[in-house]
């Protein structure tokens, strides 16, 4: 899979996740038609392939410390600044951000392990 196809696969993995955020978890509101919701998802990727790496290396020391379970909170600042960028996603509350975090991380650990590999 080239590098086009690894964003859209982000992209989709990150509609798919918020989504099921958004359907799950009350207080995580992902409102609005595919178009805003596709859009939405390629700002989170967007957020995820620049923004991701540089608070990971400002975190590291919390993250070693912690067993990556700051990692938790790096999804969740991203997540914040997808509400703030965003209108299609609304996050009501610290519990529904992070709740939100934890799905989203786990539907794209699935979706990403799930995916095809390269033949």
């Amino acid at each position: 899979m080239g590098f086009i196809g690894r964003i859209v696969f982000s992209i989709v993995s990150n509609m798919v996740a918020l989504f099921v955020a958004s359907s799950f978890i009350p207080g995580f509101a992902a409102a609005g038609d595919f178009s805003s919701l596709a859009g939405a998802s390629a700002i989170l990727a967007a957020l995820n392939l620049f923004l991701r790496p540089v608070l990971k290396l400002f975190f590291g020391p919390l993250m070693v410390v912690t067993l990556g379970l700051f990692s938790i909170i790096v999804n969740g600042l991203l997540l914040y600044m997808l509400d703030t960028i965003s209108g299609a996603v609304t996050i009501q509350g610290y519990q529904a951000l992070l709740l939100g975090a934890l799905v989203v991380s786990l539907v794209n650990v699935v979706l990403h392990t799930v995916k095809p590999s390269k033949s």
